[in-house]
């Protein structure tokens, strides 16, 4: 298993670090002065009540949105002012809460939409009959395919992506953040919506996929059977600040994140 320990923000082994991260609202603080440190190379987790900061923090360390304070750093360069675009374009790709599909569009095309952000013939030059452009059209298309095959994903190749199973949709989501070829992948609540079996299976399927793409994953998630079964180190965050963190042993049972989730009187069992 690859390593996953707190590490300094000044690591070597260091992907992705927030340092000293602040985003407000208004006058609501809701990320506030927030450090952390990913290894590369880990699967890691973000844990908290509802309200506590995790998507918001999600969205300051993907450029959705810009911290008023701090700053995020990935593979050692500032990315605290890019624009989603282009943090995606240095290899950081995310997933949503709310599944953000298109619809109406098969798996094989919503896949291909990922892959065109590794396109090197602008799309202008398709109505000018460029053969580069319809070469790398076929291998992007190509690249689909496989892709597909390689989260189980063949046999729905054709079909809308409406009309899939909710757990073949939330793969099909993943499928087309890899399709952007990440070296660091986030991944907001995955498990949302899932059966017990479906959890069971993304559990397996998170595995999976750092370990065939390479990958280090940042992930999200409210069902502690899939974060404790998944991540090697984990944040807990509460009113926009971290509370704890640790191995997945140690925050069970610490007394600050049971009180966090299940209030003064609560037991670790549940946690």
């Amino acid at each position: 298993m690859s390593r996953c320990l707190p590490l300094t923000p000044d690591s070597g082994d260091v992907l992705l670090s927030a340092r000293d991260v602040t985003m407000r609202f208004g006058g609501i603080t809701a990320v506030s002065d927030l450090s952390l440190s990913l290894p590369r190379g880990c699967i890691a987790g973000i844990i908290g009540p509802n309200g506590a900061g995790k998507t918001t923090l999600f969205n300051v360390l993907s450029g959705f949105y810009t911290p008023q304070e701090g700053e995020v750093v990935f593979d050692g360069k500032s990315i605290k002012n890019l624009p989603p675009s282009e943090i995606c374009a240095l290899g950081m790709a995310r997933t949503f809460q709310n599944i953000r599909l298109s619809q109406q569009m098969t798996v094989l095309e919503n896949i291909t939409v990922g892959c065109h952000v590794r396109r090197q013939c602008p799309w202008w030059l398709a109505p000018l009959g460029i053969p580069a452009f319809y070469r790398e059209e076929a291998a992007i298309v190509e690249k689909s395919r496989q892709l597909a095959e390689r989260v189980q994903l063949s046999a729905y190749l054709n079909d809308q992506a409406g009309s899939l199973p909710y757990g073949a949709q939330r793969r099909l989501e993943i499928a087309r953040a890899l399709a952007t070829e990440p070296r660091l992948l986030l991944l907001d609540e995955p498990a949302a919506g899932m059966n017990p079996q479906e959890s069971l299976e993304l559990m397996h399927f998170i595995g999976h996929i750092r370990d065939e793409f390479d990958l280090t994953i940042l992930l999200i998630e409210h069902d502690m059977k899939v974060v404790m079964g998944v991540c090697q180190y984990i944040w807990v965050m509460e009113y926009g600040a971290l509370i704890a963190e640790g191995l997945p042993a140690d925050v069970r049972s610490n007394p600050v994140v049971i009180r966090a989730y299940l209030g003064e009187d609560a037991s670790c069992e549940h946690v």
